[in-house]
């Protein structure tokens, strides 16, 4: 699919005699043109940015669509504007589809510039583009049934049902590797195309990453109404080339995530995995590494299942409600809780512990035994630490 973009973007650039950049709706780039000109007007900063991080930023989206480039249906002529690193004026060609439009053709504009026929036929171009880019559109929101009923079923005949009901519908893009992402809490609607995601779909995502039991619940159409408002998340099933190089999906996870970013998102990335049938653990994987990012900010935003340490166990239990320490853990003492929580990552070096918590060393042994009497628990015991800071960590995950 990528050639075809990359093939019609350059019959583009042929026609107006300029290289031409393709994005989604999005500003996400797709494709884009050689640029062989000696002049350095021709690469100005936002150029520059969007092909390097093959994005544009949200300021630099909202100032072209100031121009009402989401509304046109025809070539919009957009003035220079050097205080906001468009050294020159561009040309933005609507990539539209019944009315819809799916993303953007971007020109340099020079002087005379192309005339009305040059851009008519290029405007020909571009609703093929946009037949592409609605067809990709459809083909992921077609699949998020058959994709979340394979997340959210059981074991046995239920999972090898739905496994295949997804590999019919994907075709050749069921064969070969996969990598499940998890971005929660996801609260919009399925995003348009995401470069190497086969399928996409709204999922729930908390509760303890436990084996799940013989069948699994009513899985819905992967609509956002059918996941209760805070158990939403966005999964996305994307396409790998060796179990080696996860880049295709921390890019993806990092990209969706940066657009949901407003509402605190994090991401999580599967282990790969050859069979359809592993989706509902590599699932599992995903949402507990999206756990971590949101409890560990050093592990996010976008955290991989074999990188979170301790919480690939800690996701596979409940709710931290242990008796001894339901008090510690109360809205009541933060301050306790977090002593013992540095406490214990230092090893129960009370030195370490005390310069990192910027506090003499007497004011932590004095907070230390305050934790004692509250839990019961005798930190110079080796299970009672152990219980005490499963419990401290595994209340950052949360329910």
């Amino acid at each position: 699919m990528k050639a075809d973009y990359q093939e019609l973007v350059d019959e583009i650039s042929a026609l107006l005699g300029a290289p031409a950049t393709l994005e989604n709706r999005d500003f996400r780039l797709i494709a884009f043109g050689a640029h062989d000109s000696d002049d350095d007007l021709a690469m100005d900063p936002v150029r520059t940015r969007s092909i390097l991080t093959r994005r544009s930023t949200a300021a630099v989206r909202s100032w072209f669509e100031g121009f009402g480039i989401a509304r046109a249906t025809g070539p919009v002529r957009i003035p220079a504007a050097p205080d906001a690193g468009v050294f020159r004026g561009r040309i933005c060609l609507p990539v539209r589809h019944r009315g819809i439009v799916h993303g953007y053709v971007w020109l340099l504009d020079a002087e005379p510039g192309p005339d009305p026929e040059q851009l008519a036929a290029a405007m020909e171009v571009a609703e093929r583009i946009g037949v592409l880019l609605a067809d990709e559109a459809k083909a992921g929101a077609d699949l998020s049934r058959e994709f979340r009923t394979v997340l959210t079923a059981g074991r046995g005949w239920q999972r090898d049902m739905a496994a295949a009901a997804l590999r019919a519908a994907l075709g050749a893009a069921a064969d070969g590797l996969h990598a499940l992402v998890c971005v929660a809490p996801w609260s919009g609607e399925v995003p348009g195309p995401v470069p190497a995601v086969a399928a996409m779909g709204v999922a729930p995502w908390r509760g303890p990453l436990a084996p799940e039991g013989p069948s699994g619940g009513d899985a819905g159409d992967g609509r956002p109404g059918d996941v209760p408002a805070d158990d939403r998340a966005l999964a996305l099933l994307v396409r790998l080339r060796t179990a080696d190089a996860l880049t295709p999906a921390t890019a993806a996870a990092a990209r969706v995530a940066g657009a949901a970013g407003a509402g605190g998102a994090a991401a999580g990335v599967s282990e790969p995995v050859r069979d359809l049938a592993e989706l509902a653990t590599a699932w599992r994987q995903a949402a507990a590494a999206a756990r971590a990012a949101r409890a560990q900010p050093r592990l996010g935003p976008v955290a991989q299942w074999s990188a979170i340490g301790p919480y690939r166990m800690l996701a596979a239990l409940g709710p931290a409600d242990d008796p001894a320490t339901r008090a510690l853990l109360s809205p009541a003492n933060p301050e306790l809780a977090r002593t013992a929580e540095v406490f214990l990552d230092c090893a129960g070096q009370a030195g370490r512990a005390a310069a990192a918590l910027g506090i003499h060393r007497q004011t932590l042994y004095y907070r230390l035994s305050r934790v004692e009497a509250l839990t019961g628990l005798d930190l110079d015991d080796g299970e009672d630490r152990l219980l005490l800071h499963m419990a401290l960590k595994a209340a950052r995950l949360g329910p």
